[in-house]
């Protein structure tokens, strides 16, 4: 699954920085490519609101979200923006409710 993400990522944004993280080691369920973190700068992005670029992931994945991919979180930024965030992506928040942790 990761490796169609990235493929369908790379083919449609042409992104200058394209990270995927398999997060779904850090949920609950037998899935193991369920839960992904994507950092994506791309200069596409320009003039788009956050809505409007995750709508944009969205419609490309639009098959692996509804036939394997649980989540998405999604990072995404033009290079300006990346730049100004000293090229660094916020850290996934701990799943609530499906997560292997004990409380």
């Amino acid at each position: 699954m990761q490796n169609t993400i990235e493929k369908i990522i790379q083919e449609n944004l042409t992104p200058s920085l394209l990270q995927i993280e398999n997060e779904s080691q850090h949920h609950g369920g037998p899935a193991t490519e369920s839960h992904f973190k994507l950092t994506i700068v791309a200069s596409g992005f320009e003039g788009l609101s956050l809505v409007k670029r995750h709508q944009k992931i969205y419609a490309l994945l639009a098959k692996q979200l509804s036939g394997g991919v649980h989540a998405l979180a999604l990072h995404l930024y033009t290079p300006q923006e990346w730049s100004e965030r000293n090229k660094e992506a916020p850290q996934s928040p701990d799943c609530k409710g499906g997560s292997k942790k004990a409380d």
